[in-house]
């Protein structure tokens, strides 16, 4: 049969593996007592190998930051001097990795979208990553591709754009999720990555359960990162290059072969590999290189490929889908080992034990790494550098069996290292020391022997880091400290440590460079990890006003933590002399990072998410006034917070409930305090705002005092609008009979309402404070309403955001209660009052506190002899017990008036008015105002003709 994934009988490589084919039928004769569908899967492995062999341009199968691949890589670059690097890698990142010489490893290159176009916008924003280690195969082909002249570096894999188009689950995922660290609490490193997408070379691990639960039952290893290390890293260290490919060829065949029926899996891999031969192909037609020549490096699962296009012969027409119009932006963030682990899947600490291997290798085989000039701990580049002559590869048809070998050679039983291991067991013990353990030198003798044994146990003679790993775990850690490293993330950092990359300044977008260059005036070394002190004294050193603006800003815009005010702080109107910051920068540079992919500047990026904010799907009246806030704060821009203001007064009229009330009227009044002390008039859209807030909340009155879905702090918001804005409305056209209206109309049912109904009733007059006592005395006059009363008095506190001059009636209510009711009825009672205050009303408790301190006696001998506000008998001539008032119908602060009548004099002659004071308690028994009447008639007149129409 012949087919992509068969050799037809009179092929050159059925001689070349005709004994591997021999001894495979004999196994499936013997071990499926026939030869069947096993036979079937086992030659079809080797026609996979024979293929990927043949194969005119060289293919280089790897697995994602593998030491042994990494290896054999320099190795064969070395070797053979290719022309021309075909790489498995998004396409569209191949400007961005000359930049990696600007660079610690690990960093990412990053794919990054926040406006897309063509995708669901829930998705938003789209960032895909391909992490890059020193220990990885890829990066020594960038190295060699960059810093050898005359070498073209080709990335073929699909871009960026269809890694989101051809995935309908929004991304690939791991087949298992990282492991959680021992002490439930995830590190930080973990998440440099956050919710991006990983692309990664050579994806080697199986996609059927059961395989990888037999291969790692059978290895008598905990995860497939040590059945990896032990039976494919380990082995393939010293193996030749040959050999090498011909294993990696067979491990992604069988991987392939047995991986389960994922329809959407299989077939994102096989367009993969479509796209990629063809793109290998189309830049060969175009540019005329030979394909012995070339090299081709994907990762082995896609080595073996058996679609029609594979190989530079293929055939089958395949379509490359347009890209959708989502703008994509690249940049390289910071990485770690750690985030690779958790993003990949991969075991904890396998990546650190993988760097430790790659130096361990390079010692033993003496191998030249490839390592991009300029980078940290790289050489400096020869003046002249000529590429050395290409050493020719073998004929295809010439390739020799090397399987049959490397599977019939016994494993090879290294050594005890005695001094490598006792030096790991005496540097935990110190980790451990440093970290809080009572660990001694009988713990290290523990952890020597106990690694010897379990390497042993698992048919190891030289115990591996993972057989030490959980040696030190049973030794040393013999309880779990909540805030403490456990020992096996000690071993991990003693094994190589998360190594975590930084993002060079060259290599960083323009606006992570300007954040850099206006924080200069800091003496700051802001690209280091770790928290950094920063003091700014603007009083001395007015030129750090400039950095304390970008602080500011960046703390609006960074995560929590990476701007970090210790002292300072700025509010509208208000600005500090002196400011502490904890700055982060270097530990948040990917988040940095990001903000350039926004705008050039952070003054424009913070523009672009207020208009974001405020013009979205969601927003709220509350959320644009909080971005006409923050333009006010940050910008200082006059224009935007305009057009901003605007915007609130639309939403504002398209909104229907009362949700928003409490935040409105916060940053309402913080806004109108600030414009009447910084500016001349208030802006058009303020005053339009209070007239149409007016009138909005006017309507809504009544509906919210019966909405069930409405709180009452919402309630009491509204009615703390309309009776704050309430002079600045009727001053711009506004009608007061409205509220008086909309307050008659409303008809509450429940306690909370009720009590602050009766307070806006105090406060238009429509109810006595006399009255509003006698309702009070009422409620607890009465059995049935009583344990409904502290409802009642959370309406009462509720009540004074809009009148708080309430607050001597409310300490009053509550300390009617506790001196009337009995102790059978208050102590039962005393709970739901207390919880009821606290979950409704707990931030207006400090202005009871204070009305009551003044209110009591300070001393306790005075307290005998106290006699509350309201008990006391009032005078004579006093209406609401000596609490006179527009509402009372007295003259409060009259006798002021006659006492200095100069001031009332010198307005009376400003005005051309004449008369003759008198004494208090003299005036006349009609109305004296009716004299006006008589004075200018013609107002009374038109009055009368408007209201009878004559």
């Amino acid at each position: 049969m012949n087919g992509p994934g068969r050799t037809s009988a009179n092929s050159p490589g059925q001689a070349s593996f005709a004994a591997l084919r021999e001894q495979l039928h004999e196994a499936a004769t013997a071990f499926a007592d026939g030869p069947g569908a096993l036979e079937g899967i086992l030659l079809g492995m080797v026609d996979d190998v024979d293929r990927a062999v043949r194969e005119p341009l060289e293919i280089f199968p790897v697995c994602h930051h593998s030491p042994a691949s990494a290896l054999a890589m320099a190795r064969r670059l070395r070797e053979k001097q290719p022309k021309v690097v075909y790489l498995e890698l998004c396409e569209d990142m191949a400007p961005l990795l000359d930049e990696l010489r600007n660079c610690r490893l690990p960093v990412a290159v990053q794919a990054f979208a926040s406006d897309v176009d063509g995708f669901p916008a829930e998705w938003a924003p789209l960032s895909v990553v391909a992490p890059i280690t020193e220990a990885s195969a890829e990066y020594q082909a960038i190295a060699y591709a960059l810093d050898t002249p005359g070498v073209e570096l080709v990335l073929v894999d699909r871009s960026s754009d269809h890694v989101f188009q051809w995935d309908s689950r929004h991304g690939e995922r791991t087949p298992q999720e990282p492991p959680a660290p021992a002490d439930g609490v995830p590190e930080p490193e973990a998440a440099l990555h956050g919710e991006a997408v990983g692309v990664e070379i050579g994806d080697l691990r199986p996609r059927f359960a059961e395989l990888e639960e037999h291969l790692l039952r059978h290895g008598k290893v905990r995860h497939w990162s040590e059945w990896w290390h032990q039976y494919v890293e380990v082995p393939l260290g010293d193996s030749d290059h040959e050999a090498y490919r011909q294993v990696m060829f067979l491990v992604g065949s069988l991987f392939r072969r047995l991986a389960p029926g994922d329809g959407d899996r299989v077939r994102v891999d096989e367009d993969r590999e479509r796209y990629m031969w063809t793109r290998i192909r189309e830049h060969l037609a175009a540019g005329g290189a030979d394909p012995e020549d070339c090299l081709y490096v994907c990762g082995a699962f896609h080595a073996a490929s058996r679609v029609e296009e594979f190989g530079v012969a293929g055939s089958g027409p395949f379509t490359v889908s347009p890209r959708s119009a989502t703008t994509w932006q690249h940049g390289l963030i910071p990485s770690s080992h750690a985030a690779i682990e958790a993003q990949f899947g991969l075991a904890s600490g396998s990546v650190s034990i993988a760097a430790t291997q790659w130096a361990k290798n390079l010692k033993r085989t003496r191998v030249q790494p490839y390592r991009l000039a300029g980078q940290d701990g790289a050489k400096k580049p020869r003046a002249t550098r000529k590429a050395a002559p290409a050493v020719t590869a073998p004929p295809p048809e010439a390739a020799e069996d090397r399987l049959s070998g490397f599977l019939r050679r016994p494993p090879v039983l290294d050594t005890l290292d005695e001094a490598e291991l006792l030096g790991w067991s005496v540097d935990i013990v110190r980790a451990a020391r440093r970290s809080g353990y009572l660990a001694s030198t009988a713990d290290a003798i523990a952890v020597f022997e106990t690694s010897i044994l379990l390497a042993g146990m698992r048919d190891r003679a030289k115990p591996t880091p993972y057989d030490f790993q959980d040696a030190a775990v049973t030794c040393i850690e013999k309880d779990s400290v909540p805030g403490r490293r456990d020992v096996r993330r000690l071993v991990e950092i003693m094994m190589g440590g998360d190594r975590i990359g930084r993002v060079g300044y060259d290599a960083l977008p323009p606006l992570a460079r300007d954040v850099h260059d206006r924080l200069a005036p800091l003496e700051l070394k802001l690209q280091q990890r770790g928290v950094q002190r920063a003091l700014l004294d603007l009083s001395s050193r007015p030129e750090l006003g400039a950095c304390s603006d970008v602080l500011w800003m960046l703390r609006r815009l960074l995560p929590h933590g990476a701007a970090r005010p210790i002292m300072g702080e700025r509010k509208l109107g208000e600005r500090s002399i002196q400011e502490s910051w904890d700055l982060a920068l270097g530990t948040h540079q990917r988040a940095l990072i990001e903000l350039g992919y926004e705008g050039v500047s952070i003054e424009q990026v913070l523009e672009q998410r207020l208009r974001r904010d405020a013009y979205g799907p969601r927003a709220t009246t509350a959320v644009v006034l909080a971005a006409v806030e923050d333009a006010t704060l940050y910008l200082g821009s006059r224009r935007l917070s305009d057009e901003l203001g605007a915007r609130a007064l639309e939403v504002l009229a398209a909104e229907r409930t009362a949700d928003g009330a409490p935040e409105v009227l916060r940053r309402v009044r913080g806004l109108l305090a600030y414009y009447r002390t910084a500016e001349p008039v208030l802006p058009p859209w303020v005053e339009s705002f209070v007239k149409a807030g007016y009138a909005h909340y006017c309507t809504l009155l009544p509906t919210a005092f019966t909405d069930e879905d409405a709180t009452v702090g919402q309630v009491a918001a509204m009615l703390g609008f309309l009776f704050s804005m309430e002079s600045l409305a009727l001053s711009l056209g506004c009608d007061r009979a409205q509220l008086e209206l909309a307050v008659a109309q409303s008809r509450p049912t429940d306690p909370e309402r009720t009590a602050l109904l009766w307070a806006a009733q105090v406060q238009l007059g429509a109810l006595s404070r006399a009255e509003l006592r006698e309702r009070c005395g009422e409620l607890l006059a009465n059995p049935m309403v009583v344990p409904a009363y502290p409802r009642y008095l959370s309406g009462f506190v509720h009540a004074l955001v809009p009148v708080p001059g309430l607050a001597d009636v409310v300490v009053e209510a509550v300390s009617n209660a506790f001196g009337r009711l009995p102790d059978p009825v208050l102590l039962p009672w005393l709970p739901s009052l207390i919880t009821t205050l606290r979950a409704g009303a707990a931030d207006l408790a400090p202005l009871l506190i204070r009305e009551a301190g003044r209110i009591f006696p300070a001393r306790l001998t005075a307290l005998d002899a106290w006699v509350p506000p309201w008990r006391e008998v009032p005078e004579a001539g006093a209406p609401d017990g000596g609490r006179t008032g527009a509402a009372g119908g007295g003259s409060r602060g009259a006798a002021l008036l006659f006492a200095h009548p100069g001031t009332l004099d010198a307005v009376a002659e400003l005005l051309g008015c004449d008369g003759t004071w008198a004494a208090a308690g003299d005036g006349p028994a009609g109305p004296v105002g009716a004299v006006l009447t008589a004075r200018h008639p013609d107002t009374a007149i038109a009055w009368e003709s408007l209201l009878t129409g004559a």
